[in-house]
């Protein structure tokens, strides 16, 4: 019979399934420093052989990568999410922008839900405490980093849904909105009735999740995401607007 025996499963092993986990889950994040490999050792538990050999397995694959001089990183996994020319495509069409808000309130507003239910303590906690944050910078009339506090609170809240497909879909698509691929963030937070206006769903969805009322907070996300879309209409023909004035006053110059 072709059975053979079973051995025990080899340290580094471990460390693999240890840190592809940490890496899935969204503990880790791209461009997380790894410790030094002392200090990673010793909390490991496991031999520097050991754990050499469990970061070569996972550079092979592509989950770590070495900077010169600089240690080990979390590669940057979510790199090949949207390519280039698709990046390129949403940035130029209007209709992608509210196209992008659609899939953040149908997905964002689950997460809300699955946050109240399912969030840990520690992971309410991280949500409050970023909101403290927001509340910080919004008395510092500071636009970057409220747009920056933002996307952080967004994202805690997928991470607290505790739904590992959900967290890397939406961790790609921030990162198109941190480069300002649909729209500009920082605009919304200039306008002071728009900021008191955010800074305040911020707080309604906050206190769904913290009471622990799943529809309470996915009621919260979809009114926040609604009040955004409004915005960026009322924006655009704003923009319209003030272009169209613009071409009357040089054609009435050129008369």
């Amino acid at each position: 019979m072709p059975f053979q025996r079973i051995e025990a499963e080899k340290l580094s092993h471990s460390v693999v399934k240890q840190i592809e986990k940490l890496v899935l889950r969204g503990i880790l994040r791209p461009g997380d420093r790894l410790p030094s490999e002392r200090e990673l050792s010793e909390r490991l538990g496991v031999s520097r052989p050991s754990l050499r050999e469990a970061i070569a397995d996972l550079q092979a694959r592509g989950l770590l990568a070495t900077r010169a001089g600089a240690g080990i990183y979390v590669a940057d996994v979510l790199g090949s999410a949207f390519s280039p020319a698709l990046v390129e495509l949403l940035g130029s069409h209007e209709d992608a922008i509210f196209d992008y808000i659609d899939f953040r309130k149908d997905l964002e507003g689950i997460a809300a839900e699955r946050a109240a239910m399912h969030g840990s303590d520690t992971d309410l906690k991280v949500i409050d405490t970023i909101l403290q944050k927001m509340e910080v910078a919004h008395r510092k009339r500071n636009p970057s980093d409220e747009a920056e506090l933002d996307a952080e609170f967004h994202l805690a809240i997928i991470e607290a849904s505790h739904n590992v497909i959900l967290l890397h879909m939406m961790r790609a698509s921030f990162d198109l909105l941190r480069q300002g691929v649909f729209y500009n963030r920082q605009q919304m937070f200039k306008n002071r009735t728009t900021r008191d206006m955010l800074l305040d769903q911020h707080r309604a969805i906050n206190d769904g999740i913290q009471s622990r009322e799943p529809a309470a907070a996915k009621a919260a996300v979809m009114a926040h995401l609604d009040y955004v879309s409004e915005e960026l209409e009322a924006l655009k023909a704003s923009t319209k607007n003030e272009e169209i004035a613009r071409l009357r006053y040089e054609q009435e110059r050129a008369r």
